[in-house]
């Protein structure tokens, strides 16, 4: 890692006397899910944490919209307000812990905060994704930290892995099962054979679904999270606006099943790939439901349980497992990036360890997304056809269309749902995103087609 220039190495800045003894002086904005784990977490564990940070961390003020409600939460020892600005901008808060939530007004706290000389800590992905470059620029700006531990994978420590712990490698890749709701969809499909629409029910029954859960079953929530890993594994601005989205409605119960008849599972995937060559060289940052291997550890992973994996060239691949969601486990993140910030004091800007991995002079704005067309990866596709001896007029159709083809069958009749016809399964090897479309496309016009063809992508992540 490139370490900015310290303007003098004479005289180390130690922490005063005063704040060395002094608690870091927390205020929150939002008492709910995470708001609330953090401050039981904080209470239950105080002694610990202050033994691990060097000096207590004490909550001593919050944002609600019902204070009797927060009154009933925090007690009566922390100040209550119904102004979030009150919080940002507070003489006796020394960091700011956004736990509320949205894009819009929460970016308005966190800025007035920064300006405010103080530190930020939050979990809100969407904020950082969408407003993250102009968060960390204000950031270095004013010399605060903005810490985010809790925003990606909640309770796994990936962020810091990735800025610390392989801070030694080149990331060749990061993928990973990032949306807990979407994975306890999936896992209900393949284990109960349910379909889509009666998993999601069942989310939302134990509470892994929102009410709207839009961000999560269409990839949304999965996409903010892996602009995040990939800024921080591979030296580039956050391009959440340039991410492949697509999440898991279209997805049939028939393709889950097909997928287990070739030895796969289906898995909502996020990945980011860096790809460097003689014509290319850009990061592939796409979420998508994708055909893994049954024995790869990924395929392993199951209900709301989240699991991230790294490729780097020294370290090889290494594997982060844990919840993705609940209170009490963001709060362990939330908690980590609080002991961070209370360990700052006397330290330099520059010898910090930097928001997204890499010191800003370093970050490579010339570094793309690299657009659909150009994915490479292998196939699944399922052909519906009119008779199944017509299995191989479709692999002939798709080598003449430069589809590398290694596997062709007919799906299991019992696999089938009632009155389904024959379905011809393919897999293909690795290849371009825009072959596979244009010839997607031209097998529909087949006389053989039955019906619309399904396209999914098979990622097998090679250690």
């Amino acid at each position: 890692m490139v370490r900015d220039p310290v303007p003098s190495l004479k005289a180390p800045l130690l922490p005063s006397s005063a704040t060395a003894t002094r608690p870091l002086r927390v205020g929150m904005i939002g008492i709910g899910t995470v708001g609330a784990g953090t401050f039981r977490v904080l209470a239950r564990n105080q002694a610990l944490i202050a033994a691990r940070a060097g000096r207590g961390i004490k909550l001593v003020v919050v944002c609600a919209r019902s204070l009797a409600r927060a009154m009933g939460v925090v007690g009566t020892d922390v100040a209550l307000t119904n102004d979030p600005m009150q919080v940002a901008t507070h003489p006796d808060v020394d960091v700011l812990v956004e736990a509320a939530g949205g894009t819009g007004p929460a970016r308005d706290w966190v800025l007035a905060a920064i300006r405010a000389g103080k530190h930020v800590v939050t979990a809100n992905k969407a904020l950082l994704a969408t407003h993250g470059n102009e968060i960390f620029a204000a950031a270095r700006q004013h010399g605060v930290a903005v810490a985010y531990e809790g925003a990606v994978a909640v309770s796994i420590p990936i962020v810091k892995a990735l800025r610390e712990g392989l801070t030694a490698n080149r990331i060749e890749w990061v993928a990973g099962i990032v949306n807990g709701t979407t994975n306890f969809i999936l896992s209900k499909m393949e284990g109960e054979g349910l379909g889509f629409a009666q998993a999601l029910a069942q989310a939302q029954a134990l509470g892994y679904a929102e009410a709207d859960p839009t961000l999560d079953i269409e990839g949304i929530d999965a996409a903010h999270k892996m602009a995040l890993l990939a800024a921080n594994a591979f030296g580039m601005p956050l391009r959440f606006a340039d991410a492949q989205v697509e999440g898991i409605t279209r997805l049939h119960r028939l393709d889950v099943a097909c997928a287990a008849q070739l030895g796969y599972r289906i898995k909502l995937l996020g990945v980011a790939r860096r790809r460097t060559g003689a014509a290319i060289d850009g990061v592939e940052l796409r979420v998508q439901p994708a055909l893994v291997p049954a024995t790869h550890l990924l395929a392993q992973v199951n209900g709301s349980m989240n699991a991230v994996m790294v490729k780097g060239d020294a370290a090889g691949v290494t594997m982060f497992y844990g919840a993705g969601a609940g209170s009490e486990q963001t709060a362990s993140a939330v908690i980590a990036d609080l002991v961070d910030v209370a360990r700052l004091d006397g330290t330099h800007a520059a010898q910090r360890v930097p928001h997204l991995g890499f010191h800003a002079h370093t970050v490579d704005d010339r570094l793309a997304v690299l657009p659909r067309a150009a994915v490479h990866t292998r196939h699944y596709l399922r052909v519906p056809v009119h008779s199944a001896q017509q299995i191989e007029a479709v692999a002939a159709w798709l080598g003449a269309q430069q589809v590398p083809v290694v596997r062709v069958e007919l799906a299991m009749e019992k696999k089938l749902p009632a009155s389904t016809g024959p379905q011809v399964l393919v897999l293909t090897d690795a290849v371009a995103q825009a072959t596979v479309d244009l010839a997607v496309d031209a097998l529909a016009m087949h006389p053989a087609v039955a019906g619309p063809v399904v396209s999914l992508r098979v990622e097998v992540l090679e250690g």
